[in-house]
Formats: C-alpha cells, structure tokens, sequence
C-alpha cells in the first residue's frame, strides 16, 4: 500500500475546521438565528443610543445611557457567538447573565417608578417597546449556550 503524501499547511488548516466539534461553533445550526437576532438588536440599540447620546442628551441621560449599556451587552453576545469556543461560551453566558439583571432590573424599576425614566430603554417594562423580545432572548441564549456545552462534552 502507498504511503499517503504529507499534507500541505492549507490541507492541514481544512481539516482542523473539518475535525471541530459542532459544540464549539455557537453560531452554527439554531445559534445562527441567536446570532441574527443578537446583531439587529446591537444595531437597533447602538443607533438609538448614539443618536439620544448625542442629540438628546439633557432630556434622558439615564435611560440614554442604559440604552448604549444593552447595545455593549449585545454586541459582546454576538461577537461571542460568532466566534465560538470554550472562553467565547462562557464570556457569552457572563454577558447573558448580566442582560437577564439589566431586563429585570430596569424593567422593574420602571415599573415601580415610572418618573425615574424621561423615555424608555430597550430594557424598559421588560422590552415591551422591543415586543418583550429583551426579556426572552437571554434566557434563549443561555439555553443555547448550555446546549452547547453539553454537545461539547
């Protein structure tokens, strides 16, 4: 029998993608839709809170500022998504976890003091201007994140 040729680096790189386990690429299969949501939500909210950041500071710093805080959260979310592996995963369930407090927290709070808030966050009464999507998607994340671990190990 003939002895198989060395494989060249750009073989050798195809087959470590080839050999990755479907658990470490937390974007793939349904993290892709986690993904896609995760990225609208950062533009939606970064937009927002840019704008309000700058042309409407005065009226609303607060909520302005818990805005652009949530587009951080999701933009970390999906940049941890996107990139995969063990460290990403559990960077993503830390920020998850963090959205999770901010959705419960400041929905919360604007429930219990509605003067607090000159105008809404997205976390505000729980993201229902965001049709409650805020308070489901961290607990959809983590889900998924915990699924993905599990088909890891």
């Amino acid at each position: 029998m003939p002895e198989a040729a060395p494989k060249t680096t750009a073989a050798k790189a195809a087959q470590r993608t080839t050999d990755r386990d479907p658990g470490t690429r937390l974007g793939a299969g349904p993290g892709r839709l986690l993904v896609t949501v995760y990225g609208v939500f950062t533009v939606a909210a970064a937009s927002r809170s840019l704008y309000q950041l700058l042309a409407q500071f005065d009226r609303a710093p607060l909520a302005y500022l818990l805005s652009a805080l949530s587009a951080l959260i999701y933009g970390f979310i999906t940049f941890s998504l996107v990139r995969g592996g063990e460290v990403a995963r559990r960077a993503a369930i830390v920020c998850c976890a963090l959205e999770i407090l901010g959705v419960v927290g400041i929905g919360t709070w604007t429930l219990v003091d509605p003067a607090a808030f000159a105008d809404s966050t997205v976390w505000s009464y729980y993201g229902m201007d965001y049709l409650f999507i805020p308070v489901a998607l961290p607990v959809t994340g983590l889900m998924w994140l915990r699924r993905a671990r599990t088909a890891q190990d």
